[in-house]
């Protein structure tokens, strides 16, 4: 053939293409939603209206990890099929911990349904079931104080619906809890199986068994209930029997596949209402697509016998929220005039804290060190030695060994405050130190994520014009819009975010700092990180303000839910976290804490806190209360 005839090469195809095909597949045949957009990105995964997005899968695809993918993946689409967004939030009843259980068991039963039709669906979601809840360390739990309820009795209802044991990683965390349920609502659980097919039939036995539980009130669902609802959703689980059979095929054309690790780190992170709750439930994304106006805070439910008030803090609206990517806020060529101008900014700057950063890499390179043992009679061959064998052929082959070193799978997360008060030099300050340490700690193997936080408007934007036309109900919780900014996501190299840095110098973008629930969406994300060791640093001017909610709620509403928040990661969380206030005293808030004067100061505070933290002598928290 002539050179002239050849067709123009094709772009050659990934490994995870044919993958990623099938799993989208898969999804849109088991939802019944031809339509259905999948996307794969470096993002948590979340599901709006008819957008999917799963976590970009790794070039190497191993088979159980494959299935760990597929069942999230399954868990939305059942979520599709067979769910009733606005008959949920209708029949969902009030107070934090009821919700988190009640929402964690409508998502066993819509998981069950496909579990139950297709085999292939309940290996898919259980082995992501599993996953989630040994990342989660469940299986280390011995109190029931820190067994999640929600969890729990979500599994059990599993048990009873599917007749599949409750995964291996979660059967500690179910037995806590097995005799008190087993006790209380046995029967009830029994009965469950003859309602799956109807959300609000099921609702009505899962609110009279929250009742005996004692975690609320009030059992009888809204009146205006009718069996409609019931019919539609039954109609259409019956017709997905036949159309959701393709799932199980499409997806076991990719079973011999190998992945790494790396494809379910970032996905227990966004399919949840609630991150704690069950596995495969959405994203708070979708709740705020769909209008639910309400939220509560996410951290797990603690046990009925030590209950407490775990907060009375609400949100009037999340409808208006944002989580953003810096580089979506501004264009390419924008985002490189704000890092030139950051540069020139604080080019003096740089050496004394590229000084102290060396420093920091060579503290935790000592760490890092590795040794090798010599002489032995297997292991890797000794290059070394060969000499002697030349010399004299009688002398046996000589190998070493690499002894184990004992640093940890670090993840390191820097929690900004893009506030107004923090405009200035302190924010250029925060934003070169960030940059640094982000290149040292990469240097080091040690990842970093960068995050900001701030609000989308002054005095609360469209969650306090929602508030006015609503006829300004009274104490309606936090009233303005937040925008919490991803600089630099985990996985993200250094050279590939670092212009978007410069995005804090933008002006207009630092406006009010609501802390409390930035400091929760930060530790969200670590805890779904695959590290064994979590370190968060958050670094703030002062308090939280924001004028449109302390203007109708108590003086000290945002600061008290800041402290509850840091409480909870404080005492019941694996993460560590410790914080650095700008000339504000932040000591008062965090165990863990320093606070300096001048900004000029953060670079030394904060590689001297990080070294603190990695320092071999440094006390290992322990988690599960005081």
């Amino acid at each position: 053939m002539s050179s002239s005839n050849r067709k123009p090469a094709q772009p050659k195809e990934t490994p995870t293409e044919p993958f990623k095909r099938s799993v989208a597949m898969a999804m849109r045949a088991l939802a019944r939603r031809p339509d259905l957009e999948v996307t794969y990105s470096s993002d948590r995964p979340s599901l709006v209206d008819e957008r999917a997005r799963l976590p970009e899968p790794p070039r190497r695809l191993s088979p159980h990890d494959a299935a760990i993918m597929r069942g999230y993946g399954d868990s939305m689409a059942l979520r599709l099929a067979c769910h009733d967004q606005a008959l949920h939030r209708k029949l969902t009843p009030q107070g934090d911990e009821a919700k988190q259980v009640f929402d964690a068991v409508e998502q066993a039963r819509v998981e069950a349904i496909g579990s139950r039709r297709m085999q292939g669906v309940a290996g898919n979601i259980g082995a992501m079931l599993d996953d989630k809840y040994h990342r989660g360390n469940y299986h280390e739990i011995t109190d029931q104080a820190d067994a999640p309820l929600a969890d729990a009795l979500a599994m059990m209802v599993r048990e009873r619906l599917t007749g599949l044991k409750p995964p291996p990683a979660a059967q500690t965390c179910v037995n806590l809890w097995r005799d008190t349920i087993e006790k209380k609502i046995g029967p009830e659980l029994d009965k469950m199986g003859e309602h799956i097919e109807s959300q609000s039939h099921f609702a009505k036995l899962l609110r009279e068994m929250l009742t005996t539980l004692e975690l609320t009130e009030d059992s009888a669902l809204d009146p205006n209930d009718s069996e409609d609802d019931d019919q539609d959703n039954s109609s259409d689980d019956n017709q997905n029997s036949e159309d959701g059979e393709s799932s199980e095929d499409t997806s076991s054309e990719s079973e011999q596949m190998e992945r790494s690790d790396e494809a379910s780190d970032e996905m227990e992170d966004g399919m949840q209402d609630s991150p704690d709750g069950p596995a495969g439930e959405m994203s708070e994304d979708m709740d705020n697509a769909e209008g639910d106006d309400s939220a509560e805070p996410t951290r797990p439910p603690v046990a009925m016998e030590n209950k407490r008030n775990i907060t009375d803090y609400k949100i009037f609206s999340t409808k208006f929220d944002e989580i953003i990517l810096a580089e979506d806020l501004c264009d390419a060529e924008e985002l490189t005039r704000l890092r030139a101008y950051l540069d020139k900014q604080l080019s003096h700057l740089q050496g004394v804290v590229a000084r102290l950063a060396n420093r920091l890499q060579r503290r935790l390179m000592a760490q890092q060190n590795r040794s090798w043992e010599f002489d032995l009679e297997e292991g890797q061959l000794d290059p070394a030695r060969l000499t002697r064998i030349v010399i004299d052929p009688q002398q046996p082959l000589s190998f070493k060994r690499e002894q184990d070193t004992n640093f940890r799978d670090t993840v390191v997360t820097l929690l900004i405050d893009n506030s107004g008060s923090m405009r200035g030099r302190p924010i250029t300050v925060a934003a070169t130190c960030a940059d640094i340490l982000a290149r040292t700690l990469e240097r080091c193997g040690v990842k970093v994520e960068i995050l900001g936080f701030t609000t989308r408007a002054w005095k609360g934007g469209q969650s306090r014009e929602a508030w006015l036309g609503a006829g300004k109900p009274a104490l309606p919780g936090r009233l303005n819009d937040l925008r919490h900014i991803v600089y630099k996501s985990a996985d993200a190299p250094w050279r590939r975010a670092r212009k978007n840095l410069g995005l804090m110098m933008r002006e207009g973008l630092l406006k009010e700092n609501i802390d409390g629930e930035a400091l929760d969406w930060a530790h969200q994300r670590l805890l779904g990180r695959p590290e064994q060791r979590r370190i968060m640093m958050v670094i703030s001017d002062g308090a939280p303000v924001d004028d449109s909610t302390l203007s109708v709620n108590a003086g000290n509403y945002l600061e008290r839910h800041l402290r509850h928040v840091i409480e909870e990661i404080e005492t019941r969380s694996p993460v560590e976290l410790l914080a650095i206030g700008i000339g504000h005293d932040v000591t008062r808030y965090y165990r863990r804490a320093v606070t300096i004067v001048d900004a000029e100061e953060l670079g030394g505070a904060m590689t001297e806190k990080l070294a603190e933290l990695f320092d071999d002598k440094a006390p290992t928290k322990k988690t599960g209360g005081r």
